[in-house]
């Protein structure tokens, strides 16, 4: 049902003026989406209050709650047509009323830690960017038919909207920054292994997989008491996001998930200076893919004290600091880290070597990330203790990745069965601290077991990646020209 609806409304949003690429599409069935799940989730609360024979005060004034304004039902349950609004009536209650009344409740919520603080976030930040009021009409009555009743029902949407995600990621001017394959999120959760109490830190949320699939795996780590359930949902999952579209994408892919009020911070992250961090801004596990060739300003670098532009070493800089003593991190980031030798990059990994443990380093190959040619790794590392060796992991799905062909969860199974005990295989190697060398602290993966071979590619491998590049580029040139 959820599949054929989400399809059924990104026809609908492709013929309105106001949506031009699938980035619209997710963001504006996404705030119809929302609502509609708040609603459901209105109905289940009031149902449990009445049967306890407690009282309920809605989150929403009668006229502006789901029930009322996008699909009006007869006393029989059928849509009430008199009531229904559509064309330029339905588009001036959205645009000048409803969005309105709902930004407002950033400023009438009790606390920023709670769902309507966090609405009221949401709806701060976006616009209804669907023209037609005969559109939105149609959009309304088909997510309108879409039920939030069980778990599985939960589970089927959450899914399908992650995909949707995926779709948005990779369809343009944000790519990287948005979607995070989820076969290998769940790896690194899996290699991590977060139990209940730990506190879970991403300080580049994006679009918030890092922390959805971390609560999806302590949901099913054991049987939850009452406590268990309230300490996930407000004092485990942290995070912090600069741009407004992935901030608002997280938010609610976390409330759509399950997580009542999201403890995500709409902020530059690097913009704190990791000097000022106090012991309870330390977290227990960080799990993170900070943004791909980002750059920084100079006022931002003196934040740190290892002083460079490129994002990704800044972020790395404030996950060490963070990272409370004893805590453990799985990190993504680009393969160059590994071996750049400016001054930052190597006072990094010295820092790194010396006081954390960097007991694993995955080597993922190309085409991990849809839509970006960037080779990555994933850092695994626990703060307080040095490295006496690190094991390597080569990931070789056997094929060409791409569109057609993603990463899956069986490619990533040996990986994350190995790590436990760290085996030395054809794809596996350790190599000892006093084996790295001290001018570089390089620590580019040299698979041993396969000196001797030569990574061909087809001519058509070729050309999907120059292509993809290609595709790249011309996002990065209209990410500048939207800066200008």
């Amino acid at each position: 049902m959820f599949e054929t609806t989400f399809k059924n409304v990104d026809d609908i949003l492709h013929k309105d003026a106001g949506c031009g690429s699938e980035l619209d599409y997710v963001e504006q069935s996404s705030w119809v989406l929302f609502l509609k799940y708040l609603d459901d989730l209105e109905v289940e609360r009031e149902i449990k209050a009445k049967l306890a024979g407690k009282p309920y005060k809605s989150l929403f004034e009668s006229e502006f709650q789901w029930r009322n304004w996008a699909v009006p039902k007869t006393s029989d349950g059928k849509i009430d047509f008199d009531r229904a609004k559509t064309g330029e009536d339905l588009t001036q209650f959205v645009n000048s009323k409803l969005f309105p009344y709902l930004a407002s409740f950033k400023q009438t919520a009790t606390s920023p830690n709670t769902l309507e603080y966090k609405v009221g976030e949401i709806f701060s930040e976006i616009k209804n960017r669907v023209q037609s009021g005969y559109n939105l009409r149609e959009v309304l009555d088909l997510i309108d038919g879409l039920k939030f009743q069980t778990a599985e029902e939960l589970h089927e949407m959450s899914y399908l909207y992650e995909n949707k995600i995926k779709n948005m990621g990779n369809a343009g001017r944000n790519g990287g920054e948005y979607y995070t394959p989820r076969p290998l999120i769940k790896a690194v959760i899996e290699v991590v292994a977060p139990k209940i109490g730990h506190t879970i830190y991403d300080g580049a949320t994006g679009s918030a997989g890092f922390l959805c699939e971390a609560f999806n795996y302590l949901l099913t780590s054991k049987k939850l008491s009452a406590e268990d359930i309230e300490v996930l949902q407000n004092k485990t999952f942290f995070g912090k996001e600069k741009k407004s579209l992935p901030y608002v994408m997280g938010v609610m892919n976390m409330i759509l998930h399950g997580i009542d009020a999201p403890n995500i911070v709409h902020t530059n992250t690097l913009a704190e200076n990791i000097s000022d961090l106090q012991e309870s801004d330390r977290r227990d596990i960080i799990l993170a893919n900070p943004p791909f060739g980002g750059k920084e300003r100079k006022e931002v670098q003196q934040n740190f004290p290892f002083k460079t532009s490129e994002t990704a070493y800044l972020f790395m800089q404030h996950f060490m600091k963070v990272l409370r003593a004893g805590g453990t991190a799985g990190i993504v980031i680009k393969n160059t880290f590994l071996s750049n030798n400016d001054s930052a990059a190597i006072a990094i990994r010295r820092e790194l070597l010396e006081n954390f443990n960097l007991h694993t380093i995955l080597d993922c190959p190309a085409k991990v990330f849809q839509g970006a040619g960037v080779r990555t790794v994933v850092l695994f590392f626990k703060k307080g203790e040095p490295t006496s060796d690190i094991w390597y992991y080569q990931l070789d799905p056997k094929r060409s990745l791409g569109k057609t062909s993603p990463l899956n969860d069986n490619d990533m199974a040996e990986f994350v069965a190995l790590s436990k005990t760290r085996q030395e295989t054809d794809l596996s190697w350790l190599v000892k601290v006093e084996d790295i060398p001290i001018d570089s602290y390089d620590l580019t993966p040299r698979n041993p077991n396969r000196t001797h071979e030569v990574e061909l590619r087809t001519p058509k491998e070729l050309i999907e990646e120059l292509q993809e590049l290609d595709s790249h580029t011309t996002n990065l040139m209209t990410q500048l020209r939207e800066m200008v």
